[in-house]
């Protein structure tokens, strides 16, 4: 069953969630997270711009069921600033990567990557069109990955 945990009451996909009849919770606590995860059954955990490290108990309890996105193509960029830290190093080409995230690879925005696709930086390097870019290609990537792996 869908649900949806988000740690802002006021994000625009809690609302949208709710709109559609799926379950929500705001929270902060991941004892509360895996509960309510728990409570509906869920057997694959996506995080979308989910900006917390994860406990090594909560990894372990859905292992290989973990899906993020991150705008890099990893290992490039890694961490909270993925795009300030690609326009600041100048490259031409960033990304938006899905990996697994499990107990394998430790490290923040690590672990198996499922799906990568490059996404060019503007000539004048505007990062409000970067990020526009870059969202455009995570709203594909992402639901992509999921049904993948639902499927699977």
């Amino acid at each position: 069953m869908a649900c949806v945990v988000s740690s802002r009451a006021e994000a625009p996909g809690v609302a949208r969630a709710q709109r559609a009849g799926i379950a929500v919770l705001a929270t902060t606590a991941e004892d509360e997270t895996a509960a309510f995860l728990e409570g509906h059954g869920v057997e694959l955990v996506v995080l979308a711009g989910y900006m917390r490290i994860l406990s090594e108990e909560f990894v372990g309890r859905y292992s290989g069921r973990i899906v993020n996105v991150h705008p890099s193509l990893l290992p490039a960029f890694p961490g909270r600033a993925p795009i300030a830290d690609a326009l600041a190093h100048g490259v031409k080409v960033t990304g938006v990567t899905v990996h697994l995230v499990d107990l394998e690879h430790p490290r923040v925005d690590s672990g198996p990557i499922l799906k990568q696709e490059a996404v060019e930086v503007p000539y004048d390097g505007d990062a409000v069109e970067l990020e526009r870019r870059i969202h455009e290609v995570e709203h594909r990537l992402l639901p992509q990955a999921v049904r993948e792996l639902a499927a699977s």
